[in-house]
């Protein structure tokens, strides 16, 4: 997308400018470090080395970014995103419109927006424009989190028109586009959780996922939960309506959950008369805005119920699209205030377990020697405040500083 490189000139050059100043360390003293697994560190300071950290060490100077009073923790890492989609000129949703100009530079400032909100890895899942983007962003040529994304989705063909070979076939062909991951629908919606796939074609899809040596990500509710699971997929997206003993096989089978707890519907109704009408909605309200509600109280119980189920290993993903881009942090708040999980809990989602679930947990995902120098501050104390999520002041991604208000 040749249009991706004349985009945010001023940014890139300064982060490029940035990146060649750091050829000394970089010392960076916190008087609170959550370090992503769990831990708080008390008045130390973290040593930076080009991408990378090599030492915490309460002694190194001299000190280039004083985050003192401030809250420090790992850049966040959002496992379900759709980067690329956006409203358009009209002021209604677009979707990811493909890549026309209008969309690439939407796609840009979205990912803008989410890496000065604190998330500096996200997973974006169901759209190929994001692969343009992806690679923009990991050569420099513009800012924005590093991405991971799945292409093509595989959408529930049916009996007839998906078997086990066809499906295998794309899921290869997504390997060869540059996929990272296989996103696949094997249910529609809440409202309507039958399954799309058969036991058979979820196996077949996940099967020859894992021979490609990729993670499958399966959009999934009700039966479509256990399905997935007894497929060996990766990991459940939504979840929602799955029982007990559905989470409960979910655990015993590794297999990774990412519900929402009402983000992505508060953000319908938020931007309520930019989506009706527009492909996926419907044409006028008539109820849509009661229903929405109700998927928000829906998510939030679902929420609950998997955060007690002992061993369910719960990451975090916003769902953002088109109007929630930079706001993901909104969905640590839906968590901890109106689902009632745990603060640290809900912060190391988006650290250690998130990039343990990606497969990248030696690189990202913690404070910690040798891994990338994704460090963000928050203006509070989330474990205090999950609020403070909102505040984000400082984003350094990979030893480049990208905001620092003080």
């Amino acid at each position: 997308m040749r249009i991706l490189r004349l985009l945010l000139f001023v940014p890139l050059f300064f982060s490029t400018q940035t990146a060649l100043a750091q050829q000394k360390p970089i010392v960076i003293a916190a008087s609170t470090v959550l370090d992503g697994k769990g831990h708080v560190l008390r008045n130390t300071r973290i040593v930076i080395e080009g991408q990378k950290i090599v030492r915490i060490d309460p002694n190194a100077g001299p000190v280039d970014y004083d985050l003192r009073g401030l809250t420090v923790l790992p850049g966040w890492i959002d496992a379900h995103v759709h980067i690329s989609w956006s409203f358009g000129r009209d002021g209604k949703n677009a979707g990811s419109a493909g890549t026309t100009q209008d969309a690439a530079y939407a796609a840009a400032a979205n990912a803008w927006a989410t890496l000065m909100a604190g998330f500096t890895t996200v997973q974006s899942v169901g759209s190929t424009v994001d692969l343009s983007l992806r690679d923009a962003i990991a050569k420099g040529q513009l800012p924005g989190p590093r991405i991971l994304t799945s292409a093509e989705p595989l959408l529930g063909r049916g009996e007839q028109t998906g078997t086990p070979d066809e499906i295998r076939a794309f899921v290869r062909k997504q390997k060869q586009f540059g996929a990272d991951v296989i996103k696949i629908f094997a249910a529609s919606s809440v409202l309507r959780p039958d399954m799309l796939l058969s036991q058979e074609q979820l196996n077949a899809a996940c099967d020859e996922a894992k021979k490609q040596g990729l993670r499958s990500l399966v959009h999934a509710y009700k039966d479509a939960v256990r399905a997935a699971t007894l497929a060996g997929c990766t990991q459940i997206e939504h979840g929602t309506l799955a029982t007990d003993d559905d989470l409960k096989l979910m655990v015993q089978k590794g297999t990774w959950l990412d519900p929402q707890a009402g983000l992505v519907y508060e953000n319908y109704l938020l931007n309520l008369q930019k989506f009706i009408g527009t492909p996926g909605f419907p044409a006028a309200d008539d109820g849509f805005s009661e229903r929405l509600q109700k998927l928000v109280s829906i998510s939030r119980e679902f929420m609950r119920q998997a955060d007690k189920v002992p061993g369910v290993k719960i990451v975090f993903g916003s769902d953002a699209l088109a109007g929630s881009h930079g706001r993901n942090a909104e969905e640590f708040i839906d968590r901890v205030r109106d689902a009632g999980v745990d603060p640290m809990k809900a912060l190391v989602s988006a650290n250690s377990l998130g990039a343990e679930a990606m497969g990248m947990a030696d690189q990202i995902g913690s404070i910690a020697p040798g891994l990338q120098a994704d460090i963000i501050a928050l203006d509070g104390d989330p474990l205090k405040d999950i609020t403070a999520v909102r505040r984000v002041v400082f984003v350094m991604k990979g030893g480049v500083v990208y905001k620092n208000v003080r």
